[in-house]
């Protein structure tokens, strides 16, 4: 969610773009709306076609000071190395992480619907809500943390549904 919450939020917010069904009424007018390109179900579902792709660069890694697993983005927003990596140990993986591009794109592909309706409807924490009440991959208790020095990125085994890899054959 935050690879493509950055996306979105590079879409300009003065743009709007027409949005609604293009026919027209007995007067011959056409009925749509504008609404800003952040919140266009086409621009959101055409970020997510690629959005998965974003998360090669990212690792499974564990917190040195408490052992808390996490996964990060390797490069930092300014193109350089993530300032964390001295404070984890990366967790080797056999396939190079490319397990983490498959999940997401069985997320993406099982709940996109979903997920372009959470911006089309302006819904605020777009996090917790395709988390806990959506797909279900996380509990209840699942707190995003956004104040955390790590980023957001962080998996919290106690919030985490350990049913959810065991119930989903086709990852």
């Amino acid at each position: 969610m935050n690879e493509l919450e950055n996306e979105v939020l590079k879409a300009n917010p003065n743009k709007l773009v027409n949005v609604g069904n293009f026919r027209m009424d007995a007067d011959g007018n056409t009925i749509y709306k504008k609404v800003p390109l952040g919140r266009s179900e086409t621009h959101i579902s055409i970020l997510l076609d690629n959005i998965c792709e974003k998360l090669s660069d990212y690792v499974r890694a564990t917190r040195k000071s408490d052992n808390q697993l996490m996964i990060f983005n390797l490069m930092s927003p300014s193109g350089g190395m993530n300032p964390i990596m001295s404070e984890v140990d990366i967790i080797q993986d056999g396939d190079l992480n490319k397990s983490l591009e498959h999940y997401c794109s069985a997320v993406v592909e099982e709940f996109e619907e979903d997920i372009v309706s959470l911006y089309v409807d302006g819904i605020s924490n777009k996090k917790k809500e395709l988390c806990t009440k959506i797909s279900n991959i996380c509990n209840e208790n699942y707190a995003d943390e956004e104040d955390d020095d790590y980023n957001d990125n962080e998996v919290d085994n106690d919030n985490y549904d350990s049913n959810f890899d065991i119930d989903r054959d086709e990852l």
